[in-house]
């Protein structure tokens, strides 16, 4: 299969477009099942090391686990709290949506008992791997105007303790998806100022 120049151009636009979204812009509206399989489907094409695909999504829309994750957020920013004590804006951030989004999903990596062709030298290639899938859904997730939040002020061990996660397994991220009421014309920490937009010449080197 051969792309043209519009495929191009439309790629690039929901990459740009791609929003980390919070609580205060999800809606309560359900997420259809047929439209959460194709953001799920998305993550599953991602590229993995040795083709190993070692990822596992956990759906989660009880609201007693909803709860429970909350619960460990809120302990952890407290705690994030301490060391951004120096910048007012950190109390105003929301900065997850766990009980406001119809859909929670943790995204695990699954440990192999053996050797993965590519990971031998880079042990970490497995979860960077599940990272890719996590992109692969973000984007898909935008494709569809529907809204994606990672929420990463957790407890890692917590929160496979709630979900019953499988031992062999680490969170590599807690997802919140569901419709919004609007995309952000520009990511929400630029636009209040926490940090700025850094130019491609600060960011490649050529030797």
């Amino acid at each position: 299969m051969k792309f043209n120049s519009n495929d191009t151009e439309n790629l690039l636009n929901i990459m740009k477009n791609r929003r980390d979204v919070r609580g205060n812009n999800f809606l309560p509206q359900e997420l259809e099942d047929d439209t959460l399989k194709l953001i799920l489907k998305a993550g599953l094409t991602a590229p993995s090391v040795g083709y190993s695909q070692p990822w596992k999504f956990i759906v989660i829309k009880d609201k007693t686990i909803k709860e429970a994750v909350f619960n460990n957020f809120s302990n952890e920013n407290e705690k994030a709290k301490e060391i951004f004590k120096t910048k007012e804006l950190y109390n105003k951030l929301k900065l997850e949506g766990i009980k406001e989004s119809p859909i929670n999903i943790a995204v695990l990596y699954e440990q192999s008992d053996g050797e993965i062709l590519g990971a031998t030298s880079m042990k970490k290639m497995g979860e960077y791997s599940v990272v890719c899938a996590i992109q692969n859904m973000w984007l898909m997730a935008r494709a569809l105007n529907i809204g994606l939040g990672w929420v990463s002020i957790l407890d890692e061990k917590q929160v496979l303790n709630t979900i019953d996660a499988p031992k062999n397994s680490k969170l590599i991220a807690y997802l919140c998806i569901g419709y919004v009421d609007q995309f952000y014309d520009e990511p929400e920490l630029k636009k209040l100022g926490w940090k700025d937009e850094k130019s491609l010449g600060e960011c490649v080197v050529y030797r």
